[in-house]
């Protein structure tokens, strides 16, 4: 008997922005069959190192209806520069706020963007944001702690209209966790326990 083996054509996986369509899309498909594997928990733990210093690690969050485990734990250093008592040895935690803003409005854009067939060929953006002190120092008590605001400006490279580059502008805040969070709030409870 002849060996004969069936010619099979591999098709390839459509990459748009770095992200393999077909999974994005089984991804959103498995939510619409199973709507619980969507509640994902993320975690870190913090441990105060002295004066402006703290060091926190990821390595566990919870999604897609269990723990997963990274592959490796990521260390996250903050520290304040000198003129803020710190020993300028990390970003401080404001300076990880717009990081983590400007990762996720970056992101989120991007994945859109590739659902939508839409190549974006470069991303940078720069965020700029006030903070006034006299909040934080409870010298006067009508300025707020945090940021006063916020200001992000993307540069976009693709071949696209430049309405339609307004358009993946917008994406970003339309559909980032992050931006959410921080434009229409959550609610945080703190609480606090002998060691």
């Amino acid at each position: 008997m002849k060996n004969t083996r069936l010619a099979t054509t591999r098709v390839p996986e459509k990459i748009v922005n770095g992200v393999v369509v077909d999974h994005l899309f089984k991804t959103i498909d498995g939510i619409k069959a199973t709507p619980s594997i969507a509640k994902f928990k993320f975690c870190i733990r913090n441990q105060w190192v002295g004066a402006g210093q703290s060091s926190s690690v990821a390595d566990t969050f919870y999604g897609s209806g269990r723990e997963q485990l990274r592959s490796k734990p990521f260390v996250l250093e903050a520290d304040e520069p000198p003129i803020l008592l710190g020993k300028d040895m990390a970003a401080n935690p404001v300076e990880y706020l717009l990081h983590a803003l400007a990762s996720c409005l970056t992101t989120s854009m991007v994945y859109h963007a590739a659902a939508r067939g839409i190549q974006i060929e470069e991303v940078e953006s720069s965020l700029e944001a006030d903070i006034d002190l006299h909040g934080f120092l409870q010298l006067d008590n009508n300025v707020r702690n945090g940021y006063q605001g916020i200001r992000v400006n993307f540069k976009i490279k693709a071949d696209v209209s430049d309405s339609e580059l307004q358009e993946i502008g917008q994406l970003g805040p339309r559909h980032s966790p992050v931006f959410d969070s921080l434009t229409n709030g959550v609610p945080i409870s703190v609480t606090a326990e002998r060691m």
